[in-house]
């Protein structure tokens, strides 16, 4: 049938194809790739021969276009990337979104992700848990990415982080997630699926202190532990329920700040009624000044 075709391919070793992911490839008019190169080695792996066009997130709109024009002209076109699920930190993202809203079929052959794979053999909660693909590469740019993550945990957020690293960065990274995170329990995992597999765990800081020491090779993906329950601030309590109550209703301010605090929403209701009370007590025995 006519469509567009996501085909998840194996992020190591090649015995992973699924015998759907191999169906469609053989059946594909042609297929999307990042480096024909690769693909090509896959495909001859498993005996088959399709016709292989590269395709990049580097592609424009006119190329975009005309794979979805020759879609609608009957054809059936597949796209991978190098390894794992495409558009997962892989090229894809316009040309799916962009065959949707020009009413062509879009469905997917599932398989291998790596950052599924080193999230289940992390031994880190997988439920909640938050992809963040690459970092920039610069510090302060990588800094300034994980500030909506870090707000996002003061507000509450306590989920599982994913994120993948090239080689050569990953012990600055892990010495930079140490800093901003603090002590968190961490898993490295290295060419998953291939001959040199690993998975190293620990914490933050040990894992940068070793790879400072060992510098890895291959495909990294990076898994870090939630963020801790945040610890009840008793005494922060009373200057933070006045702040709220001038702007918000008592049963709103309660519930922001113990969110904030992480008190029991009852106690933290308990002090502001307390507080509304003493303030309206006190307005009244205000005597007027005389003229």
């Amino acid at each position: 049938m006519p469509g567009l075709v996501i085909v998840a391919t194996p992020i190591g070793n090649l015995s992973d194809l699924s015998p759907r992911g191999r169906a469609a490839l053989a059946d594909a008019t042609y297929v999307l790739c990042e480096d024909t190169r690769v693909t090509r080695k896959l495909l001859g792996r498993h005996g088959l021969a399709a016709k292989l066009v590269a395709f990049t997130d580097h592609a424009g709109p006119a190329e975009r276009a005309r794979h979805i024009g020759a879609i609608q002209a009957g054809a059936s076109v597949a796209l991978v990337s190098d390894a794992g699920t495409p558009l997962l930190s892989d090229p894809g993202q316009a040309l799916v979104a962009e065959a949707i809203a020009a009413g062509v079929a879009v469905s997917i052959v599932p398989g291998p992700a790596a950052s599924v794979a080193a999230l289940a053999v992390s031994g880190l909660p997988a439920t909640p848990h938050l992809f963040l693909g690459f970092l920039p590469p610069r510090e302060a740019a990588a800094r300034k990415a994980l500030e909506p993550v870090l707000a996002a945990e003061r507000a509450g957020l306590a989920a599982t982080l994913i994120l993948y690293e090239a080689p050569h960065r990953l012990a600055e990274t892990l010495g930079l997630l140490a800093e901003l995170l603090g002590a968190r329990p961490a898993s490295v995992a290295r060419e998953l699926t291939k001959r040199f597999e690993e998975v190293r765990r620990g914490t933050l800081a040990e894992l940068a202190a070793h790879y400072a020491l060992q510098p890895p090779r291959g495909e990294i993906t990076l898994v870090v532990g939630p963020a801790p329950p945040a610890v009840p601030d008793q005494a922060a309590m009373p200057d933070l329920l006045l702040s709220a109550l001038r702007q918000m209703s008592l049963r709103e301010a309660a519930d922001a700040v113990a969110r904030a605090t992480g008190l029991p929403r009852r106690e933290v209701y308990r002090a502001a009624l307390a507080l509304r009370s003493e303030h309206q007590a006190g307005q009244q025995g205000v005597e007027p000044e005389q003229s």
